[in-house]
């Protein structure tokens, strides 16, 4: 006999017929839902449609991306469990729908032979995987769960319906091998074990049975938009509709014909966001892993980025509060757009996108005061966020034989020294270093000097789009006098805006990090890396550089290491001399600074640069090499506050300073 088996064991046509009544009547409820929840996402903006990326799809829904580097190591096993599981018995269930009704298209029913066994084989053991997820995930909840993971009590009941319909699906399988043995039964080998223990079952026993397991079956389709669970079908629409080709570190312009038409700048309402961001709330399977990596919730501020999507996410389209009001302002100041939420989260939400378009509402109606205006007035009227006049901007190069862009008109390299570079006294001594630097390299470099105004940057991320764009206008048309190759800056907040917003307003560059260039010039030989003793150095990577440009392994080469890591979350060179601290490269630890809170106030106590420097000093080097101005002022601020050793901080760039200026045979490095 051939190795198949025959559906509807037992069954008449009328229960046939009311089997099919019910399974379309469930799935019509689901869908129902989920057309009501689209109306919703529809009272948002329109968007720039485009064909959904499959790419997208098979990366962050099929492969689980953003779950596998998550570093909650005892939460993304349980979900991949429950994932590839549920993907399996979902395969399994298509690929019978396909077979049992191929023959109405002409098609022969090929479950059956050969591949019949394979089938029943595999996919019996593969269902384990959604069982097993299951109960973790409800001993989890209820014995164990992270602080940062939300539970209720429709959490539990839906893992319990879930565990009924896999258990049931395994107990109908068994009853129909008790009720109907065939010789090869054991292909099915959950099924078949199962079967062993069970009496005999009778036929009306069987068909109960098949009810029962049905009926919970039909349940699961009507309830599922109603339950966090809904994540599985709308994260699959919002992942291959993602702007996932935007890199993190580029916000959208607002247009005046935009302000014109709206009668307002950035977000106030929800319904002031685009479909997608609307879309991509409810895709929010509020697993917390955006709130266990936000450095200021971390330090106890109330920003909690998944509380912020709950928030918006329940503020009625119509008539509702206001974001700010929802959300609360200070939870939106508190900020530091590290992305580090955005990099965590599985279903792509663009936790920053949403608070930025809140500043901006903010801004323009007034509603920032503090340090943080005074930066944006001094931004405004001398063109640095530190309010220095433009006549200071050539005060650092005092001492030292820098060209100048206005003399030379043609060059390879335009150094951009930025606002700390040119003001803040530990940020000179970097960019003092990287220009000694390139002049003993033999690089042909020029400085913009006076002619250099502000990025914009910090006016961008605390809200002010428009000078912002008033900014980059002027820079853009600066950089148009001069022929240059690229740009190389110190900031990896100069760099980021120049290599991924100043293209929205036609400033198309080539644009490198200072220790990108140093690296290549360390592997050319044209400079010498630093002799580090083992342990005695730790690097922290600056969010704008690692995370949210993935350069990590740079500043690494440019300091004598040699590893890949870029992509690692995990030292891949555990015998580096570099010792890494517990976070680091993509996954690094946000020191404050970004999205303007270095220009805001805070108690000391909810410095996110107190909970970084303690765990650079945690790697017992003295030592911390930094790869930004903003970094290195924050951290000098902390190290102070946390510790009364004698710790040394100091730039990439000073170090190799060093190593050039001395003698071939120096000594080694060690603090």
């Amino acid at each position: 006999m051939e190795p198949t088996r025959t559906e509807f064991l037992h069954l008449p046509e009328w229960q046939k017929t009311l089997f099919y009544v019910l399974v379309f009547a469930s799935l019509a409820i689901g869908a129902w839902q989920i057309w009501l929840r689209y109306r919703e996402w529809r009272k948002g903006k329109p968007i720039d449609w485009k064909p959904p990326r499959l790419k997208n799809f098979l990366t962050y829904v099929l492969a689980q991306r953003k779950v596998r580097s998550s570093r909650r190591r005892s939460g993304a096993p349980m979900h991949l469990l429950i994932f590839y599981g549920f993907v399996s018995l979902f395969l399994a269930t298509t690929l019978l729908a396909i077979a049992t009704y191929a023959p109405l298209i002409g098609i022969p029913n090929f479950h059956r032979g050969t591949y019949y066994l394979i089938y029943e084989a595999t996919f019996d053991l593969l269902g384990l995987l959604f069982v097993f997820g299951l109960i973790w995930a409800l001993v989890r909840r209820l014995a164990y769960r992270p602080a940062a993971v939300t539970s209720n009590s429709s959490d539990v009941w839906m893992l319990v319906l879930l565990i009924v319909v896999g258990v049931t699906g395994y107990v109908l399988e068994a009853a129909r091998i008790a009720n109907d043995p065939q010789p090869f039964d054991g292909a099915s080998v959950v099924g078949y074990s199962m079967a062993l223990i069970l009496p005999p079952v009778s036929n009306g026993a069987y068909v109960a049975i098949w009810w029962f397991h049905m009926a919970w079956v039909f349940v699961f389709f009507a309830v599922i938009p109603r339950f966090r669970l809904r994540h599985i079908v709308i994260a699959c629409f919002g992942a291959a509709n993602a702007p996932t080709g935007r890199p993190w570190g580029r916000l959208e312009p607002i247009t005046m014909e935009e302000v014109e038409q709206t009668g307002q700048i950035g977000v106030a309402h929800a319904k002031d966001y685009s479909r997608w961001h609307l879309m991509s709330l409810d895709a929010c399977m509020e697993c917390g892993r955006c709130t266990e990596v936000c450095p200021a919730h971390g330090v106890g501020k109330v920003l909690n980025p998944k509380q912020v999507v709950q928030d918006i996410r329940g503020i009625p389209r119509e008539d509702g509060p206001t974001v700010a009001e929802a959300v609360s302002e200070e939870a939106l100041w508190a900020c530091t757009t590290c992305n580090a939420c955005v990099e965590a989260c599985p279903v792509l939400i663009r936790h920053v996108d949403l608070i930025v378009d809140v500043r901006r509402n903010l801004v323009a109606e007034g509603r920032l005061s503090g340090t943080a205006a005074v930066m944006l007035r001094q931004a405004a009227s001398t063109g640095s966020a530190w309010g220095t006049p433009a006549s200071d901007r050539e005060d650092w190069m005092k001492g030292l034989d820098v060209p100048l862009a206005r003399d030379k008109k043609s060059f390879d390299v335009l150094l951009w020294v930025g606002c700390a570079g040119a003001t803040d006294p530990g940020a000179i001594k970097t960019t003092r270093a990287v220009a000694e630097l390139l002049t003993s390299a033999g690089i042909d470099f020029a400085c913009l000097g006076n002619e250099e105004s502000c990025t914009g940057d910090v006016a961008r991320r605390v809200g002010d789009e428009f000078l912002f764009q008033e900014q980059a206008q002027r820079n853009v048309g600066t950089f148009g006098k001069y022929e240059f190759k690229r740009i190389v800056t110190p900031c990896p907040h100069c760099f980021n805006t120049f290599a991924n917003e100043y293209g929205q307003f036609g400033g198309e560059y080539q644009v490198l990090h200072h220790s990108r260039l140093l690296a290549d010039l360390v592997a050319e030989g044209r400079l010498r890396a630093p002799d580090l003793l083992q342990g005695a150095v730790t690097f922290h990577d600056p969010c704008y550089l690692a995370r949210i440009n993935n350069q990590s392994d740079a500043p690494r080469r440019a300091l004598g290491e040699s590893s890949d890591m870029d992509k690692a979350i995990v030292p891949t060179d555990p015998d580096g001399r570099l010792a890494e601290p517990a976070h680091f490269g993509r996954k690094t630890l946000c020191c404050g600074a970004g999205g303007g809170r270095m220009f805001m106030e805070e108690p000391i106590e909810q410095r996110p640069g107190n909970r970084r420097a303690r765990e650079l000093l945690d790697t017992g080097a003295r030592t911390i090499a930094v790869g930004c101005p903003f970094c290195r002022i924050m951290l000098d601020a902390s190290l102070k506050q946390v510790t009364e050793e004698e710790v040394r901080l100091v730039d990439l760039a000073e170090m190799l300073q060093e190593s050039n200026r001395a003698p071939a045979d120096a000594g080694q490095i060690t603090s």
